[in-house]
Order: C-alpha cells, then structure tokens, then sequence
C-alpha cells in the first residue's frame, strides 16, 4: 500500500454512522430484553423500524416492533428483528468493503445464490431456536443458572447432528461467555455490541436457510500469506489467507482456510498447535514456509474446505515475495451473506512504511505521510510476533480491519531489523514447536497442559 491508498480510507462511507447508531440502540434494548421494553427501548425499537421504511423489510419489521412493544413477541419476530439486523450491517460491511476494494483495486467475482430447498427442522434446531428465543425476552440482564443450563441440554443435541455443530459451537461459547458473567444484572458495562452479534447470527442459522450449493472442487497450488489465530475458552480456529494458483491456468485467487479444534481455557499459547497436530501438512508449510499442493478441495466463495489427504506440501514460498508478485493481481469472492458484518472484515495487505507511535502511546505505520493504526491488541501469543518487534518493522504483512470507527492494520508478519540483521516473524513460525529458546524453556516449565488432560482422559475412560 501507498500513502495515495491510505488517505480515501479516512472517509467515513455515507450513512454508516447512523446505520451504526440505529444497530447500537436496537442492541440497548436487547439488554433489558423484549420482554419488558421501557420508553427507552421503545424509541429505539421505533428508530430500527423506521430505518427499513419502504424497503421489502419495512412491513415484517414494524410488525416484530409492535409485538415487541405489545408484549407478545413470537418466534417470526424474534427472525424478522435478527435478520433486519443483519441486513443493516450487511449494508455497511459492503459500503466498507466497496470503498476498500476501489481503494486497492482489487476485484470481486458476485455472490451465487444457492438454488436448493430449505432442509427440515430436527428437533435439536427447534430446541436451540426455541432458547434463542427466551434470551431475546429475558435481555442479557436476566440472563440467569437455569436459562444456561437449558442451554447445556441443547448444545449436546446439536453437537449429534453435524449440520447443527456450527450452531452448537456458537451457543456453546456465548453460554461459557454468559454463565462466566452471571448475574449479568450486577455488570457495570454489557458487551451489548458483541454478545448481540452472536444472538443474531444464532437465530439465522436456526432458520431452515437452503443448504449451500455443492461447491466445485479446485486443484492447483496454494502459497500461504499469514495465519490469523482466533482463540476461544471453548475453540480455536487457526485460520489461513493464501493466493491459490489454479492449475487449469485460471486467474489467481485469494482465499481462506481454517482448520478447528475444541479446547479448555487451561491451554494457551504455543501450546494450542498441538491441538492441530493431525493437519501436518498446514502447520508444516506455516513453519517452513512452504506452499501447498492441493487437489479437488472445494472451494465455496473464497472458503477453501480443508482435506488432509488432499494436500501435500510443495517448495519453499517466502509469504512476502508471493504478497508483492501475486496479491495485486488476484481476484476474491463475494462474502457469504451470513458474514456480512463490518467486524468479519479482513483483508491481507503488503504495507512498507514507518512504525511510529504517538503521544498515547498508540502504534501506527506511516506510509507516504498517512497512517495507519496498528491493531496491536489483536498479536495472538502462540507466535513471536509482539508488539515491540512489530515496532521495529519496515515491512508489514496484514489485515486490514475495520474497528472502532476505523481502520486498522493486524500484523500477520512483520520484516524487521534487529541488531542490524534482517529478521522476519511470522504468527505460524511455532507451527511445529517453539523456535525461541527463551520461550520454549518456559514452556517446559508450565509443563504439557494437553499431555495431562489426555491421560486424565484415559483414566476416565479405562474406568
């Protein structure tokens, strides 16, 4: 990026402050719940519909909204509410993502509606829609044990049904979240934003959508940029950005993958690789830096499903010589609709600039006279990039997100010089083990987290 990209991005789109403020008072009065709507909530529940005034929307929210303000919410409402939320910040994900893709230049194949017929509703997906529901009415302050442990009861049906899983993993991690915070009532600040986030995607995949269209398969070679690694007390997913070079000699790609494991709030750090041990192939290219051989893996979007035994690893790749040959030029898909969100966001970029902080301390990169933040709080720690080697950088491999009303650069790795030498860090360098002796000795010390938990595990099992 130069400093002639960077400055567009300081326009803040038409529209999306109020789009953003209509969202934030929808998601005020989710707090106090739909059962018991105070004036407050009311007027904002009012604005929200207002907001979808003549749009296809218009007559099924206002009808959520009055039953609402009635007091005889149904379980239509509670969907007509969560979509048009959804709708509304899908609509600013696509100004932000618009006015990003003309700043970069970068092209974007269109969305393909899926042609199927919705699936039916197993019992487990009405039980999950039915708790959706009751959260919506009791509001995030009464939130209480029982309503979590009807919560419990639901995750454990869905976790049979593999086309629930990704509802069971949702609903899981939001009840850990809530039963962690309880009684909620007592909390001087609810993440309202966020905990109204996962409601609303809850609620839509409880929805009987059409299943998505058998997506075609692709072969060719995958050359990895940087790894993005979101950790969870229940999950973590490990999630990869690369150009795909498709072997049929088509247009390069820039796509994603991501591998999934579960796990417990005891394991942190480098030792949440381990977790992924059975994806050889993928921590082995993030270590060495190695592209990747793949064969008819499917590829839905800009989402490559991940195979094992499909994949194969190929030469060496340096991630930042295939960002400045190859990221320019390559093509992306449209994001699922279910994603549009401003905050899934997430873009790889090659920047060379500055690193400076400010007067608060902040970190940002300075390209040509703009600057761009630097999302520091977003290092994850099972890698050695930090935020004092990230200060220390020429050279940046990215994201750009959009966060707190701007944008903002998360480092995937950095190009730096310590000492005088040339060094790079990358967030997938302890793939296959911690390079770092400093680190690693600690590491022996805390002792094998996952080691121990196994063998707890078998003695269960034994008994």
């Amino acid at each position: 990026m130069r400093g002639a990209q960077v400055a567009p991005l300081r326009t803040t789109p038409a529209g999306l402050t109020d789009a953003l403020d209509v969202v934030g008072g929808f998601d005020d009065a989710l707090v106090d719940g739909f059962g018991r709507v105070g004036e407050r909530g009311a007027a904002a529940l009012a604005a929200f519909a207002a907001a979808f005034a003549g749009t296809p929307l218009g007559g099924p929210v206002t009808d959520a909204v009055d039953a609402v303000i009635a007091g005889s919410v149904a379980p239509q409402h509670i969907a007509a509410l969560a979509g048009a939320r959804s709708a509304l910040l899908g609509a600013a994900h696509d100004a932000l993502l618009g006015q990003l893709d003309e700043t970069l230049g970068r092209t974007r194949s269109p969305w393909t509606t899926p042609t199927g017929a919705p699936a039916g509703t197993p019992p487990a997906l009405a039980s999950a829609r039915a708790w959706w529901h009751e959260v919506a009415v009791a509001g995030w302050r009464g939130v209480d044990h029982e309503l979590l442990s009807v919560a419990a009861g639901v995750v454990e049906t869905s976790l049979l049904v593999p086309e629930l899983r990704r509802t069971a993993v949702l609903l899981d991690g939001l009840a850990a979240e809530l039963r962690a915070c309880v009684p909620v009532a007592t909390m001087t600040q609810v993440p309202a934003r966020r905990w109204a986030d996962l409601w609303a995607r809850g609620v839509l995949l409880t929805e009987g959508a059409p299943p998505p269209d058998e997506p075609p398969p692709v072969s060719g070679r995958l050359l990895p940029l940087g790894v993005d690694v979101h950790s969870h007390d229940t999950a973590v997913q490990v999630q990869l950005h690369a150009i795909l070079e498709p072997a049929d000699g088509g247009p390069v790609r820039l796509v994603r993958t991501a591998v999934t494991a579960a796990k417990v709030d005891t394991i942190v750090g480098p030792a949440i690789w381990r977790l992924l041990s059975h994806h050889p192939a993928l921590l082995g290219a993030l270590a060495d830096k190695r592209a990747l051989t793949v064969t008819d893996l499917p590829l839905r979007g800009g989402d490559l499903c991940w195979v094992d035994d499909r994949v194969r690893l190929d030469e060496p790749a340096d991630p930042f010589t295939t960002a400045q040959v190859l990221l320019p030029a390559a093509t992306t898909a449209a994001t699922d609709p279910l994603d549009r969100h401003p905050a899934g966001i997430a873009e790889p970029v090659l920047v060379e600039g500055t690193a400076i902080r400010d007067d608060a301390g902040s970190l940002a990169v300075e390209v040509d006279g703009e600057r761009i933040p630097v999302a520091v709080d977003r290092l994850p720690a099972t890698g050695p990039l930090t935020a004092d080697l990230v200060a220390t950088a020429s050279t940046w491999l990215g994201l750009l997100r959009w966060d707190d009303g701007r944008w903002q650069l998360q480092p995937l790795a950095v190009r730096a010089t310590v000492k005088r030498r040339t060094v790079q860090a990358h967030n997938g360098d302890w793939a296959c083990g911690v390079t770092d002796p400093k680190v690693a000795k600690e590491e022996a010390r805390a002792g094998d987290a996952i080691a121990v938990l196994r063998e707890r595990a078998g003695r269960l099992l034994r008994r």
